[in-house]
């Protein structure tokens, strides 16, 4: 067994990122059954997990950054962009206090990763997230952070890393056992707070990233009954907000402090994260459009996610459709090709990939009692299963379809019957988006090892299946060695979705090569519009 480290650095911060990951998707549901405060929405865990995944995604995105390099980057880099990550993708109430958690932890570790060092962050952490709630509570995710920190300040001087990652790993656990006696909420569910298990899931995979070994955690306590709703106060639940409102904000610190002010006014459960002209500002809200408004005269708002608590007071009193499909989508000249086809859409947009609640959001707007959910990315996965869950929670039966590209979703909704019974639409729809191979040309942006080599910036990389298969000078070449491929293994329909870029004689182009080598196959050609890669190229 290899020795721990002893002092974090950015290879650990790295592992501390990947095994919290795995951890949360491990308990995600586990933690959403338990969440009772500050709303009962069940998504308390879900939320975590997005937001360690875009913490960790993140840290990736250092690393590969440094892949041509012989050393790892340093550490100020990798715990800043930790801290980055988890505030731009911050979920919900605990997501957001969780980013706060891990940016006053970054502020220290910059500096060095010893065990003093760590026992300063967790310090630094538990108290800049009590300042960044307007309304601290006793019970919560805040007292299991505290905890932490006492119980690592409390080692001696000459204990290690281990040792104090240990010591706020116990102090957490015991903390969060006894959340039930510190607010009533959970008390009268039998729980203990779903945020606070969340973090001591987070520091446990710290404990085993810096001591390489897994701690042995508290399992959840799980309600023997349906769980209690909860409010912010402990009133009447049917009193309480209506909306969650969540935005990123450009914005100076005096601006933020009016903003403060002013949404402490307009509703409850205020949690403001960020700092140096970025925050992430959450809110529980009757009135959404003033808790917006009040963003947009503090300065920038954008990435708004809007949630409305119990969405089925709103729902249209029409009778809902039986069946629908919602579909993600990578460019604007998608978008009517699958609503032609009768799709609910959600528009993929470059680097920000939908949320979970966006896909939520969707699956109400479809208004049916049947759900098909065509996430077209395999990075998708997660938050697709993520929204699926919390839609089959609301009464919807989804079915997911994890098709890795939009040609997938193309071919999925073309055998669409909405008529048929609902399993046989999905073996259906499930059969033809498996037995279409997918491939994608991009363009490298630097010099990079691959699967099919090392490629130079500026060269054209034809990815087959996920994976670089071809290196090539320019995309007409790129793509006809592509299509050779994949027509090599058979196959009777070509689809093309062109790019805004890309011109239409290409499109003609590749139309006749594939005529002239494989007469039995057709083709049909799409196009992308903004926001989709050069070509998309998809075999059936």
């Amino acid at each position: 067994m290899p020795q721990p480290p002893e002092a974090l650095d950015a290879v650990a911060v790295r592992a501390w990122c990947s095994l919290a990951l795995e951890a949360l998707g491990r308990e995600r549901e586990a933690i959403d059954a338990i969440n009772v405060y500050p709303v009962a929405d069940g998504d308390t865990g879900t939320n975590l997990y997005l937001t360690v995944e875009s913490a960790a995604a993140a840290v990736e995105a250092v690393f590969a950054a440094h892949e041509t390099g012989t050393t790892a980057p340093a550490l100020a880099d990798v715990v800043r962009a930790m801290a980055h990550g988890a505030l731009i993708g911050a979920r919900g109430n605990s997501g957001t206090i969780l980013a706060q958690l891990l940016r006053g932890m970054a502020g220290v570790l910059a500096a060095a990763g010893d065990a003093d060092h760590l026992r300063r962050a967790l310090a630094e952490a538990a108290a800049s997230a009590r300042l960044a709630v307007a309304h601290p509570v006793e019970g919560t995710v805040l007292t299991v952070a505290s905890a932490a920190a006492e119980a690592a300040g409390a080692t001696d001087a000459a204990a290690d890393l281990t040792d104090v990652a240990d010591a706020a790993y116990a102090g957490a656990r015991t903390a969060l056992a006894h959340t039930p006696q510190r607010l009533a909420v959970l008390g009268r569910a039998g729980v203990v707070d779903a945020g606070g298990q969340g973090l001591v899931t987070v520091l446990g995979a710290l404990l085993e990233a810096v001591g390489g070994r897994a701690p042995a955690g508290p399992a959840p306590l799980v309600p023997a009954g349906p769980p209690l709703t909860g409010a912010c106060a402990e009133a009447d639940p049917e009193g309480g907000p209506a909306f969650e409102v969540i935005y990123l904000l450009e914005a100076s610190d005096d601006a933020v402090g009016r903003l403060r002010t002013r949404l402490d006014a307009l509703g409850d459960c205020l949690v403001v994260v960020g700092g140096d002209g970025l925050w992430n500002v959450h809110v529980h809200v009757d009135d959404a459009g003033a808790a917006v408004e009040a963003g947009v005269e503090a300065g920038r708002p954008h990435r708004i996610r809007i949630t409305h608590f119990a969405a089925d007071r709103i729902r249209a009193h029409r009778e809902p459709a039986q069946r629908a499909v919602v579909a993600v989508v990578p460019g604007d000249g998608l978008l009517g090709l699958c609503a032609e086809a009768g799709a609910t859409t959600v528009l993929a947009r470059p680097g920000e990939p939908p949320a979970s609640g966006e896909l939520v959001d969707a699956i109400r707007r479809a208004h049916a009692r049947e759900v098909v959910l065509l996430p077209n990315d395999a990075q998708l996965r997660h938050t697709a299963a993520a929204a699926a869950e919390q839609a089959r929670t609301e009464g919807v039966r989804v079915a997911l379809i994890p098709t890795r590209a939009a040609v997938q979703g193309i071919a999925a909704l073309a055998v669409h019957e909405p008529d048929r019974s609902f399993d046989e639409d999905v073996v259906a729809m499930t059969a033809a988006a498996g037995a279409t191979r997918y491939a994608e040309l991009a363009v490298a942006e630097r010099q990079s090892w691959t699967t099919a080599g090392i490629c130079q910036a500026g060269d054209v990389l034809g990815l087959i299946d996920g994976d670089v298969a071809v290196i090539g000078d320019d995309v007409s070449g790129t793509a006809r060695t592509v299509l050779d491929r994949m027509l090599s293994a058979g196959g009777e329909l070509v689809t093309l979705v062109l790019g805004e870029e890309m011109p239409d004689a290409l499109a003609a182009l590749l139309e006749e090569h594939v005529r002239e080598g494989h007469l039995a196959v057709d083709t049909v050609i799409y196009r992308g519009g903004p926001r989709t890669a050069p070509l998309l190229i998809g075999v059936e």
